[in-house]
């Protein structure tokens, strides 16, 4: 445990963004025992154009002109800065040399807004935790000078096109003079350490008090009235994650099967074959609080990830969700997906999802559905804070 010191975090997210982040949720928890600076990215000049009429753009352009604060206290421990700046859009530069020159530019326009929060909290001795902004956060080591630099990976993300270009080196740059790296799957950690010895797994936090069996009143209609067994999955349905190919080989393989499919779609799951099969039902984007409702008419819950450089190493939010609620889970084994290996049935191909499916179905018992609610509620925001914190602890005790 670390109590009574102070942290500024940075990241890829603002407190203000509309999706969900790690880093906000590891942010509240640090903040119960210490003092937090939270800042948001800075606006840049292409988000300033192409964004012009988001509410949330707008907000930071009057923050800017001195309309708004700055710095907002938002509970007892915790504060967020809006950095005044605008930095230069530079990261699909493909030339080293101008990528680093504007990008140390960007540095000090970044450091000099969090610099004048730090004087005016009085913050001292403070811990940098940077959420994965390889860019924006690369020379805060050397500008700001925290008595250590935590650098946070919990996606893949140089194996996206956006940071591919500069990502790849900057990343193993920032990895290696980082006094520490702390991942949330044992892929991404083992990643790190070919640049950082001190590089560890430390878990995933998630809230999973939503996904509670005891607090389902009824079925939503568009699901009670299919047929059973269900076979469902919830997310985003994006090809570049999951695997189109599989969804169809169950549906034709077992048409007494209802494949459930919960959340938005691509463009190539909107044309794919999957529409044409009477047995796959498409429900499409629900609200965060109905998806546990959803959730409970599954007989058996799939996550049929691809498996490419993007979803290698990425940790499953959605397989804490399922288990919660004690489902039967059938994943495509990945590294990441090791860890679940105890609790889950895992294929290595759209066959075996056949096979592993009907013994989901079979094998299903209210002692492995307690099993699995044990495991998942462990993976608290508390206990993956706690294992940062030995981590930072173990690194602070080295000579």
């Amino acid at each position: 445990m670390i109590r009574n010191r102070d942290f500024i975090i940075i990241g890829l997210q603002a407190l203000d963004s509309r999706i969900g982040s790690n880093c906000i949720n590891i942010a509240q928890e640090i903040s119960k025992h210490n003092r937090v600076l939270y800042v948001n990215y800075p606006l840049d000049r292409l988000t300033v154009i192409r964004e012009k009429n988001d509410p949330l753009i707008q907000k930071r352009l009057r923050i800017n002109k001195g309309l708004e604060p700055d710095l907002v206290q938002v509970s007892e421990n915790m504060w967020n800065l809006y950095p005044k700046t605008i930095l230069e859009s530079i990261s699909q530069i493909p030339f080293n040399g101008l990528f680093d020159f504007l990008n140390k530019i960007n540095g000090k326009r970044f450091s000099r807004q969090i610099k004048k929060a730090i004087d005016k909290l009085g913050f001292k001795n403070f811990f940098l935790f940077n959420d994965s902004d390889m860019f924006r956060g690369f020379y805060l080591k050397e500008l700001l000078k925290p008595e250590q630099y935590v650098y946070y990976t919990r996606d893949n993300l140089i194996a996206v096109d956006f940071w591919k270009k500069q990502g790849i080196r900057i990343e193993a740059a920032l990895m290696k003079k980082s006094d520490l790296v702390v991942a949330n799957s044992t892929y991404l950690a083992d990643h790190a350490r070919q640049f950082n010895p001190h590089s560890y797994y430390v878990g995933q936090g998630c809230d999973v008090s939503l996904f509670d069996k005891s607090l389902i009143q009824k079925l939503p209609d568009d699901i009670a009235s299919i047929p059973k067994p269900i076979i469902g999955y919830i997310g985003a349905l994006f090809s570049l994650r999951l695997d189109i190919d599989v969804l169809l080989h169950i549906a034709r393989e077992r048409p007494d099967w209802q494949i459930v499919l919960v959340g938005p779609e691509d463009e190539a799951f909107k044309s794919s074959a999957l529409h044409n099969e009477k047995n796959v039902w498409f429900l499409g984007s629900k609200k965060m609080e109905e998806l546990p409702d959803y959730l409970m008419a599954f007989d058996v819950a799939l996550n049929p990830q691809k498996l490419n450089e993007v979803t290698i190493g990425n940790y499953p939010r959605k397989i804490d969700e399922y288990l919660a609620m004690g489902k039967p889970t059938v994943a495509t084994r990945t590294i990441a997906m090791n860890v679940f290996e105890d609790h889950t049935y895992l294929a290595e191909n759209k066959e075996q999802y056949i096979d592993l499916i009907q013994r989901a179905l079979l094998e299903n018992s209210s002692e492995k559905e307690s099993e699995r609610e044990l495991f998942a509620r462990s993976h608290t925001w508390t206990n993956n804070v706690a294992e940062i914190y030995n981590k930072m602890i173990v690194v602070l005790q080295k000579p």
